[in-house]
């Protein structure tokens, strides 16, 4: 082993081990491990950054616009329609959905096939008394064995039709993967849908008017005059009991106090941390005259800007009167009559905000107005409460609520945030999202609809399916299947018939010019892009050999049909738990290597890096679609493992066999 080979071994390592432990972002990881390997004279400088410009990676981009455009032009809702049963009993409805996320991955991105069925599983669940779980976890692995089944039905079979364009002049087709992969998931779906849902974890719903997301963080304040001020925090946990609900912490002057003593008296403007169901919330609030904090917020920002503009009216009227003082004292009598009429015309117990205090000496409105306005708020017709799940990817992930400025940007309230298993004793303003969280917004649909498309949210409550402009929908179908025709017949390389697409998306108006760029996924662009370059390294250096023969060595003892196994289980032990591209990126030189220590075709060895790397079954991080289901479904990290490790055992039961037939050593 030369020096070369332990330095891009090293590499390699300490990528795979920040892969897994999670810390930072695989496109962050991907890209400090190739200017590693630059600095260290592994990749030349002047090939550091070609694999942007890789087919592969212009591919993906491609087929995310194209998906998109799928989605917003509502050709996938009408299909979605037309398809699904619409009175079926659970097990017709179950496969249905299954059968459909399958085919829709194949020619989009599945992690978008599922964001838009989930919220229709949701619906079935709901109206069929099945937790949403039982339905949610099917449709997630249905979606990813469907993926498997296409070019460019997931971005592992771009890069390994790279690596095989690299190796022999030309990649695989549009249909290579189908005869494999259409066995595999056929094979998988039969026992998803037959057996399934008999091991995935029940996670019972606490109400029938909600999904079973957890319990939410919820901020409130005691506002003066309110049921609750005065009270021990013991009384109030007895009174939050009947609604599902407790008290888990209390914040006074900006302090947090986690676990309070239950004897401590609670004052005016002290803010509770309360855990509650959806279900539960109003009436909790509402019980001890609680005032959630984002309106109460609202509320004095509201005030402020009154007696602001109050007070500059005065400071004009003052500047435009005349010096004569029986002018300015009849308007200062004036305005002290209507002072007077409007003071008189409240209610004894009502309280005045007054007009020239500074700012922050506001008293707090009365609890009864402040009930009545959170009553109104939470029943108005212009104003909704709605559950949105937090996307891989997204733009909201590692930041928080005060970062992204959700009230004065988007014009909604964050009221609670749902983490399963976790219980965070942050601020909501302040709590960092992670994928998968569930947040409950209030706002405006329109409102919330703009802020989930442009920080990567998906609403889970019941929706009409959105049909859209028909001839957009058939313009984006009709793109897509000629862009996927000119792939499939060889009349140009895939890179540039998608690209021909999203070009046509443009001129025929599928897409808008403004929102191209959205829709592609960059880390996921920026990790494929970074990692080619490290995974050329490994073959130049010989490290990919040097890992292939001891594999082949030490475990497979010479024998291909082993090693084809071999190779597709450790692909998919690592894809369960680090990215899927980054894990195919990696195991595409040593199947390579392999192939040539045992003077066999590359292509078997190829397809099961493919398989392996589209497989990640065992925990919600090891797909995107897995992370997608752990709020909405309620799962814990150990759930997945009951239904997926049968799975990946058909996986490698089926495929080994297909592989070896379909693509002879």
């Amino acid at each position: 082993m030369d020096s070369a080979q332990i330095m891009i071994l090293t590499v390699l390592v300490g990528t795979v081990a920040l892969f897994l432990w999670g810390r930072w972002r695989h496109d962050m990881v991907a890209m400090a491990s190739l200017l590693m390997c630059v600095v260290l004279g592994l990749v030349p400088t002047g090939e550091a950054f070609n694999g942007f410009g890789h087919p592969a990676v212009i591919t993906v981009a491609c087929i995310l616009i194209l998906s998109s455009a799928l989605q917003q032009s509502g050709a996938v809702d009408a299909l979605t329609r037309t398809v699904l049963p619409q009175s079926a009993g659970p097990f017709v409805t179950l496969a249905a959905l299954s059968l459909l996320a399958a085919i829709l991955s194949a020619f989009m991105n599945n992690v978008g096939a599922l964001a838009l069925l989930m919220p229709v599983a949701l619906q079935i669940a709901n109206k069929q008394g099945v937790p949403p779980g039982k339905i949610l976890m099917p449709l997630a692995f249905g979606s990813i064995l469907g993926g498997m089944t296409t070019l460019i039905g997931t971005p592992p079979n771009l890069i390994v039709s790279g690596f095989r364009a690299g190796l022999n002049g030309s990649g695989f087709s549009m249909f290579d993967y189908s005869p494999v992969g259409i066995a595999i998931a056929l094979a998988g779906l039969a026992f998803v849908i037959l057996v399934g849902r008999f091991l995935v974890p029940t996670r019972e719903r606490a109400g029938a008017e909600g999904f079973e997301t957890g319990s939410y963080l919820t901020e409130a304040r005691i506002t003066e005059g309110s049921k609750a001020a005065g009270m021990l925090l013991r009384d109030i946990n007895d009174e939050l009991e009947k609604s599902d609900a407790q008290v888990i912490g209390l914040i006074r002057n900006e302090k947090r106090i986690p676990a309070p003593n239950p004897y401590r008296e609670l004052h005016d403007n002290d803010i509770l941390l309360i855990e509650a169901e959806p279900e539960g919330l109003a009436s909790a609030l509402s019980g001890l005259e609680l005032t959630l904090e984002a309106e109460w917020r609202s509320i004095q920002a509201e005030a402020k800007a009154k007696a602001a503009e109050k007070e500059k009216e005065e400071k004009d009227k003052d500047k435009d009167k005349d010096d004569a003082g029986a002018d300015a004292k009849e308007a200062a009598t004036e305005t002290l009559t209507e002072t007077t009429k409007a003071q008189n015309a409240r209610k004894p117990d009502e309280k005045v905000i007054s007009t020239d205090a500074k700012p922050g000496d506001e008293k707090s409105p009365d609890a009864d107005q402040t009930a009545e306005l959170h009553k109104k708020a939470l029943q108005s017709d212009d104003i909704s409460l709605i559950e949105v799940v937090i996307l891989p990817n997204a733009a909201f992930i590692g930041r928080s609520a005060a970062d992204i400025r959700i009230r004065s940007h988007y014009g909604i309230n964050l009221l609670a945030i749902s983490r399963q298993g976790q219980r965070s004793m942050s601020r909501l303003r302040t709590m960092k999202m992670q994928a998968g969280d569930v947040l409950l917004m209030q706002g405006s649909p329109a409102a919330i609809s703009e802020f989930g498309n442009r920080m990567g949210c998906a609403p889970l409550a019941e929706r009409a399916l959105h049909l859209g402009d028909k001839s957009q929908a058939f313009k984006a179908s009709a793109i897509m299947a000629i862009a996927i025709a000119l792939a499939a017949f060889g009349i140009v390389p895939a890179a540039i018939s998608f690209a021909l697409g999203v070009l046509a998306s443009l001129l025929f108006g599928v897409v808008a010019p403004r929102t191209l760029y959205d829709a592609v996924d960059w880390p996921v662009v920026v990790l494929l892009a970074a990692l080619i370059p490290v995974a050329t390294a490994m073959e130049t250096t010989g490290s990919a050999d040097l890992i292939a023969r001891f594999l082949l060595e030490t475990i497979a003892q010479g024998n291909a049909v082993i090693a084809v196994g071999l190779i597709l289980i450790v692909t998919m032990t690592l894809s369960d738990f680090m990215n899927n591209a980054a894990t195919a990126a990696v195991m595409c030189p040593i199947a390579i290597g392999s192939a040539a220590q045992l003077d066999a075709s590359s292509d078997p060895f190829l397809m099961a890096v493919a398989i392996g790397a589209s497989c990640a079954f065992l925990t919600p991080i090891g797909h995107q679609n897995n992370t997608l289901i752990l709020g909405p479904g309620g799962f814990r990290f150990g759930d997945y493992w009951k239904l997926g490790l049968p799975i990946e055992i058909i996986v490698v039961a089926v495929g080994v066999p297909m592989l070896l037939w379909v693509w002879p050593l």
